[in-house]
């Protein structure tokens, strides 16, 4: 069953150099011209999280969460959410941006939606470093916890994959897909516990329970604060890892399907 997206998976490891050279040069292309150049990619989420904290903070009178500062557990989801947001948003799009390549027959263009993830999250290892930065400004010190980043970000990197697998298929078929991904986005973003407190919730009704989990982003942004400010190990909270571990090995096997299925049309209709 899950023979589709092994099969892509196999592809992407087969051209790894390829993707790494591509991603670089993607990266590079996006700032030609700019006086400021990369920089701007950290001004966008930067000034969005002050505006954030400056409406919870000031106009909400929200204190600190969890015994941290309000804007350190803010950053915190953010940068998590950054990550999610840029890299499904670029690939979506990929195959129309490098048609020249899904033209080519020889070249196993299922790789190229993880040469903007890739590019997404060198941009996210960076805005990482800086939140770091500005964590040790608000005094919570330095953990070896932190470097459980690496596992929430690789299985937000996988989650990723399957669906920019299936995102960018669709939208050769149909260019509205661009546009409701930006949609489904925005309601993600306040679905998702990034500027709010899951244990709000709590008590709360099962199924309310239920759906939170079913959301793999809500164990990526508690996961980053698990990770950076409350020094929580992964693996204190088996069932949410299982279930986020379910539902992206669920969408992996979609994003290989629907991308097989498509893969003999998509040259054509560029």
């Amino acid at each position: 069953m899950l023979r589709p997206a092994v099969n892509l998976l196999e592809e992407v490891w087969r051209m790894r150099r390829v993707i790494w050279q591509l991603a670089c040069q993607d990266l590079r292309n996006r700032y030609v011209g700019s006086t400021l150049g990369f920089v701007w990619t950290f001004i966008q989420p930067l000034v969005f999280t002050l505006i954030l904290w400056f409406v919870f903070s000031m106009a909400f009178r929200s204190s600190a969460i969890r015994g941290v500062p309000f804007a350190a557990w803010l950053l915190a989801g953010m940068v998590a959410w950054n990550f999610f947001a840029e890299g499904l948003v670029l690939s979506t799009g990929v195959f129309h941006e490098y048609a020249y390549l899904v033209k080519k027959i020889q070249f196993r263009f299922a790789v190229l939606p993880l040469v903007k993830i890739l590019s997404a999250l060198i941009v996210h290892a960076i805005f990482l470093v800086i939140v770091m930065g500005i964590l040790l400004l608000c005094h919570i010190p330095i953990s070896g916890y932190w470097l459980q980043t690496l596992y929430y970000m690789a299985g937000l990197t996988l989650l990723l994959l399957g669906l920019s697998w299936i995102t960018s298929s669709l939208s050769v078929m149909l260019r509205d897909v661009g546009h409701l991904v930006n949609i489904l986005l925005q309601f993600g973003f306040w679905l998702t516990p990034v500027i709010w407190d899951v244990r709000m919730l709590l008590p709360v009704p099962e199924w309310v329970r239920q759906a939170l989990l079913l959301n793999p982003l809500c164990f990526i942004v508690e996961g980053y604060r698990h990770s950076l400010i409350e020094g929580i190990p992964f693996w204190r909270d088996g069932l949410a890892a299982g279930v986020f571990w379910g539902v992206t090995g669920i969408v992996l096997w979609i994003g290989g399907a629907v991308f097989r299925k498509l893969k003999p049309h998509l040259a054509d209709l560029l």
